[in-house]
């Protein structure tokens, strides 16, 4: 394995959007291929947007990411995407995320990835990045700026606790340091509602959410995966009875030993499994 430091590539002045402050941090833990027992191994892919509702990326929910999914045989890439603070409004975040896609997919053969198996994984508010990547990787929104289409798309969703809705149980102040002054906004609000972007194009997803979320409702999962099968899209969906919001791993490598629930840890399993089953 070796860790790479990734340029987006993204020209936010040509894509009439406002550069952030703060550059963006995209970093590749890639699986290199042995003589001794995989020569010509093709891997799948995660690119991990962590979450943090708009205004930071969780430290949580990057590298001990990437590192479960490495220890599955999965390259991982995690993208440190631009946040409110910056004074970054959607979709600067869409698009960072569909150009870190773009440049996994034009190295997929150095890098011995299988290019059917690259997903998009995200946490709460980046799970909202990660399913817009989903909804909107073939869209005009991406297309006007330069990006979108096959090198953008991805195979896969993985969503953890994701916000989803901008409906009655919206986390507020996600759509808030999205949007910005756009947050009153009903087409803004819809627009940005996934579960009413799916279409036949968006990808197939693995999502998992706790019952007794108090800080993004489980309703989000549910509307998002109801959207799926209403387009006939396949999906794993796992609903764990117990547990707040932001649990990452689940463990004490991720949590306070308060945050601890051993009984949503197979989650990480699940969906490598389901990434590898691609």
């Amino acid at each position: 394995m070796f860790v790479k430091e990734l340029e987006l590539g993204l020209d936010y002045e040509k894509a009439g959007l406002t550069a952030p402050d703060k550059a963006v941090s995209f970093t590749g833990y890639i699986l290199e291929n042995s003589a001794e027992y995989c020569s010509d191994r093709k891997r799948p892919a995660v690119l991990i947007c962590p979450g943090g509702g708009y205004v930071f990326t969780s430290d949580r929910e990057a590298t001990p990411i990437a590192m479960s999914f490495l220890a599955a045989g999965i390259s991982a890439f995690v993208l440190r995407y631009s946040c409110a603070p910056d004074g970054v409004r959607f979709p600067t975040q869409l698009c960072e995320a569909a150009a870190a896609m773009k440049v996994i997919r034009s190295h997929a053969s150095e890098w011995n990835l299988d290019e059917k198996r690259i997903a998009v994984c995200g946490f709460s508010a980046g799970g909202h990045l990660a399913a817009s990547l989903g909804v909107f990787w073939n869209s005009d929104l991406l297309k006007e700026r330069g990006l979108g289409g096959e090198s953008c798309r991805p195979d896969a969703m993985v969503l953890s606790y994701p916000v989803i809705t901008s409906g009655p149980k919206a986390h507020r102040g996600s759509f808030e340091n999205l949007l910005g002054d756009q947050a009153n906004d009903e087409a803004m609000l819809t627009l940005t509602s996934l579960e009413k972007q799916v279409t036949a194009d968006t990808p197939p997803a693995f999502l998992w959410h706790t019952w007794t979320d108090g800080g993004v409702p489980v309703q989000n999962s549910l509307l998002f995966a109801s959207a799926l099968a209403e387009q006939g899209i396949g999906a794993e969906l796992h609903i764990y009875p117990r547990g707040g919001h932001g649990l990452s791993l689940g463990n004490l490598l991720t949590n306070t030993p308060d945050s601890v629930y051993p009984e949503i840890q197979d989650w990480i399993t699940r969906a490598a499994q389901f990434v590898t089953g691609l």
